[in-house]
């Protein structure tokens, strides 16, 4: 029995001890089998030689390296100085952004208009046997522009100066619609109902004198700007010119000498014909060399005299010079309404 209990502890121990080599042997085909590389044989402290921590030993010189634990990386917030972009440079200089007024804005605002009219009875006193169509309605501004026109038939062009003050109505053409509100009339007659006219006034109409009504197309390009030294509606009387030479005759000074020049447009209705008088000056000493000129101190200060005589009490002058007049040869005074836009 004994014999028996001791063959089967044999042949069990045999029988194990062949299952472990088994697995032994099995081992390193199955690690071949998950390499993708070589197969290799050894494994722990066979390969202590090779391998040093988390690295290879060929990438450490043979030191072993303890592997790091990464730390948490917590973003930064970018640097406001780098993300907010700088205000000076995102925003423009508003001196450089905004141009100057003064360029910008000029200091006469120019309007157009374009239309037909048919003409209505003229409701001025005296005129009711006539007929008008009013294209610039009476302004306590003073107009200056550009009329263009085509009529039915031939039309007289028509510019109010006023209203005039009490007692200014002295002899020159005048228009009122009540007798009590008046104004110089300035009327040319081109004989025409065709062409172009430059004009000043504080009011434009066009006329004829026929009971019949006629129309007008016209276009109108004007400024209305307020009034100043040099852009003015008014009434002189004459006085004697005081230049030499000139003591019988009669001057009105419109706009006085000045050392700038004056530039622009008049247009008057005088109470008899009237000549025009722009001055330049004054001449440096030998620079009256024959021309027409005009004192008033006996020769000391002179101007060059441009005297137009155009024989006629009312019209449109456009002038430049240092001094604006009107002027008679006679002796008795005269009155003068007129509408004056110049510029320095």
């Amino acid at each position: 029995m004994t014999r028996k209990i001791l063959t089967v502890l044999f042949l069990t121990t045999i029988l194990m001890t062949s299952a472990i080599a088994v697995s032994i042997e099995l081992l390193p085909q199955a690690d071949a089998t998950k390499s993708s590389g070589s197969p290799n044989n050894q494994f722990g402290s066979a390969t202590k030689h090779k391998v040093c921590g988390d690295k290879l030993c060929s990438q450490t010189g043979g030191k072993t390296v303890t592997p790091s634990v990464p730390k948490e990386v917590t973003p930064s917030a970018p640097s406001e100085e780098k993300m907010a972009p700088s205000t000076e440079k995102m925003a423009p200089s508003t001196e450089k952004m905004a141009p100057s007024t003064e360029k910008m804005a000029p200091s006469m605002m120019w309007k157009s208009a374009s239309g037909t009219l048919k003409s209505i009875q003229d409701p001025g006193i005296g005129h009711e046997t006539h007929q008008l169509a009013i294209i610039l309605p009476p302004s306590d501004k003073v107009y200056k522009g550009i009329l263009s026109y085509d009529a039915s038939e031939p039309i007289q062009l028509v510019a109010l100066h006023g209203p005039l003050a009490d007692g200014e109505d002295n002899g020159q053409p005048i228009w009122t619609p009540d007798g009590k509100t008046k104004f110089a009339l300035t009327l040319i007659d081109p004989q025409s109902s065709m062409g172009s006219w430059i004009f000043t006034g504080n009011a434009l109409a066009v006329h004829t004198m026929n009971k019949d009504p006629f129309t007008v197309s016209y276009s109108v390009s004007y400024i209305e700007d307020e009034k100043s030294d040099t852009v003015m509606t008014g009434t002189l009387d004459s006085m004697q010119d005081p230049g030499t030479g000139h003591e019988g005759h009669q001057l009105a000074i419109i706009l006085p000498p000045s050392d700038k020049t004056y530039s622009g447009l008049l247009t008057y209705s005088a109470s008899e014909p009237i000549q025009l008088v722009a001055l330049h000056g004054p001449l440096a000493a030998g620079e009256d060399m024959g021309q027409k000129i005009w004192t008033p101190d006996g020769g000391k200060t002179k101007f060059a005299l441009t005297f137009v005589d155009d024989k006629t009490n009312m019209g449109t002058w456009a002038f430049s010079g240092n001094a604006l007049a009107v002027h008679t040869m006679n002796k008795t005074p005269f009155t003068v309404s007129y509408s004056v836009v110049a510029g320095q």
